[in-house]
């Protein structure tokens, strides 16, 4: 297992967010790698958490990925939230993200927790990511 590949699978989520279409569209440029400060826009995107596991087998090492990103909107009800962490989703999940190094084996959704935190809408969008050290 190692966490080598981390940094090379966050720059290809990244890059697949603020370059998609559909997404750009909704939010502009507000997707961010970590929390935006002072001006904060109305809707954006961040790059959450990530836990990462061993994931080794006989055929080879690698690691688990389990990361998360955020949809954060000031919008009225959770509407303009669910439209851009559709477009969230659609955007990583519908071609393969390719990585500097290492090599994705599989990228998946588990799970979305959608909440209020004040006059906020929150959606934590979690994914899964098997990438194998070739």
């Amino acid at each position: 297992m190692s966490y080598a590949h981390s940094a090379a699978l966050q720059e290809a989520v990244y890059n697949r967010l603020s370059t998609n279409p559909t997404l750009a569209g909704l939010i502009g440029e507000a997707v961010f790698d970590a929390a935006p400060s002072g001006a904060v826009p109305g809707t954006y995107v961040t790059l959450g958490p990530e836990e990462v596991r061993d994931a080794s087998d006989a055929t080879g090492r690698g690691a688990m990925h389990r990361l998360s990103v955020s949809v954060m909107s000031d919008a009225a009800g959770f509407r303009r939230a669910k439209l851009v962490a559709e477009a969230v989703s659609k955007a990583l999940l519908e071609a393969a993200l390719i990585l500097e190094c290492g090599h994705l084996v599989a990228f998946r959704f588990e799970r979305a927790i959608a909440r209020r935190e004040g006059s906020l809408r929150r959606i934590d969008l979690r994914f899964g990511a098997r990438v194998s050290e070739e």
